[in-house]
């Protein structure tokens, strides 16, 4: 098997995570950002919840590009 064409696939596999990983945290920021003007008493709540959903997002981002990598050099 030819490697040019599995680290293609790597690089194309990791930076679709990264653009996907990015426009979900952007996502969650706007809404915080929205909810918080909304209702700027609860924002320490809405903060708190977006930090979490951020780290999730980032988990899962990691892990995508991990099986990535690891399927395309294997």
């Amino acid at each position: 098997m030819d490697l040019g064409f599995a680290y293609l696939a790597a690089g194309l596999g990791a930076g679709l995570t990264a653009i996907g990983a990015a426009y979900g945290i952007s996502l969650i920021g706007a809404a915080a950002m929205e909810g918080t003007a909304r209702q700027p008493s609860s924002a320490g709540d809405i903060r708190t919840s977006m930090i979490i959903g951020a780290a999730l997002i980032e988990g899962v981002a990691l892990f995508a590009v991990v099986v990535t990598v690891i399927l395309a050099v294997k």
